[in-house]
Order: structure tokens, then sequence, then C-alpha cells
């Protein structure tokens, strides 16, 4: 069996579509959409290909109508693109988004897994990077073989016990200084991380028609280009926010703050 997994597409359209892999199951770990320009094709994609989808923050936010105010990092820019997502999206991706469960199991290849946007805990909102003491504490009480995570935008495929801890870095809005796509292939219960270019100026000039302030195209574009958000970091600038809530990179995090 062949599992391809994807997270964080982020409304980025080229990226998606330059993904070119066989696959017998594809997992998807959420956040379709907000900051990118084609929300429509990457929410129909996942309807059309994802075995199982789970829901992000993102895909929540969208979904419920909720507004996010912030003047710096990704939660301006959330604050900024959300309203063109609620303009594009049409009553049966609207739909999708909301029944999309927050965690999901499934038994594939006789391994257990546990597909969560973010973790076991808080599956919508915590921001975990790759600390093996952290994730021992978060899967104490978590029976699986494999846990499928996003939010963090960074891939890494972490061994904690008898559980792997995979993610599979974003799709559409890489932050790890590779502005390259993201995602990974399951094979035989072998990992892959993988990355793969895409026509990035593509993106860009969807992003220049973008109804969009000045600064928020510079920001998003300068931020598909390199793989990281621009500009001096603020009480913002790391937060992944789409329900209010934000959390600290770099650090174990508990919901609220």
């Amino acid at each position: 069996m062949r599992i391809l997994v994807v997270s964080d597409i982020h409304a980025n359209w080229p990226a998606l579509s330059a993904i070119d892999e066989e696959y017998d199951v594809c997992l998807c770990l959420g956040d379709l959409v907000d900051y990118g320009p084609d929300p429509v094709s990457c929410v129909r994609w996942a309807m059309e290909h994802a075995t199982y989808s789970i829901r992000g923050n993102h895909d929540h936010g969208v979904a419920q109508g909720i507004r996010v105010k912030g003047e710096s990092g990704f939660r301006y820019l959330t604050g900024v693109s959300r309203p063109s997502m609620w303009e594009a999206l049409g009553p049966d991706e609207r739909r999708y988004l909301l029944q999309l469960p927050v965690t999901q199991r499934a038994t594939l290849a006789g391994k257990d897994y546990l597909l969560v946007h973010a973790t076991p805990r808080d599956p919508l909102d915590e921001y975990l990077l790759k600390d093996p003491e952290v994730w021992a504490r978060r899967l104490a009480d978590t029976e699986a073989d494999i846990v499928c995570v996003g939010h963090s935008h960074l891939q890494f495929n972490l061994q904690v016990g008898r559980t792997v801890v995979l993610n599979p870095g974003s799709v559409g809005l890489p932050r790890d200084g590779d502005p390259r796509a993201a995602y990974a292939i399951i094979e035989d219960n072998r990992i892959e991380l993988k990355r793969i270019p895409y026509p990035v100026e593509e993106t860009v000039s969807r992003i220049e028609a973008m109804p969009w302030p000045r600064r928020a195209r510079d920001m998003t574009i300068a931020s598909l280009r390199t793989g990281r958000l621009p500009g001096p970091p603020g009480p913002d600038s790391t937060d992944d926010p789409s329900t209010g809530r934000g959390s600290g990179e770099g650090r174990e995090t508990r919901p609220g703050r």
C-alpha cells in the first residue's frame, strides 16, 4: 500500500497540483484554506482525492465565519485573506469544511493511524516542534502506531516510544526556509519525507491579482519565495491562528495562550 500524506495546503493550487505521485490512500491533515489565492481548487481536490481528511484551524475558522484581527505575521495575513475565502467558496465547499472531523483513526497496512492537525491534546491549535520529550507527554494516553500531524509547517519523522509522529510539512506555505512543496509518502510502512519544486511565480501572479493591501501581498509573496515569513518577529509573527488562540513557536504551549 502506498499512502500520500499532505497538510497545510493553504489555497496554493500550483503547489498542490505539482505533486505527481501514485497512491492508494491519501491522508489530508487540514488547512486547505487561507493565505493563498485558490481555495476552491484545493478544497475540491480534497473532496475528490482525500481518503481520510481532518479539520485544520484555518478550515474551522473559514467554515465557522470567524474573523481574525492582528497587525503582524501570519495573524495579519489570516485576517486579510479570510474574506477572500468566504467570497470564493460555494455551498458545497463550505459544507465540506464544516463536516470535517477534528480527529480521525484508520488502520492501514496493519498499522493504527491517528490523524490530528495539531496535537492529540489540542487538535486545532497547539503548536509543537520536533521535541521527543514533549511529544512523549502528548502521546502518553494515545494508542496508535503512527500519529500524523500538521500545523507547524515543518517536516519531521519522529520515533517516540512505540509511536511514530509524522509531520509531512506544508504543501502550500513552508516555514523552514525551503519554498518547495512538502509532503510524505508511506510505502510498506516506510516513511519518506519529500519536497518538490512548483511554479512559485504562478502563485505569485495570482496573489498580485488579489484585492489585498500591498503589505499583505508583499509579505505573502516573500514567504512563498523564501519559505519564511519576512520581517522582525512580533507578538503574532509565529502564530497560526483562526480561532483567536495563538501558540508560540519553539515551545510547549497551553490552550488559550
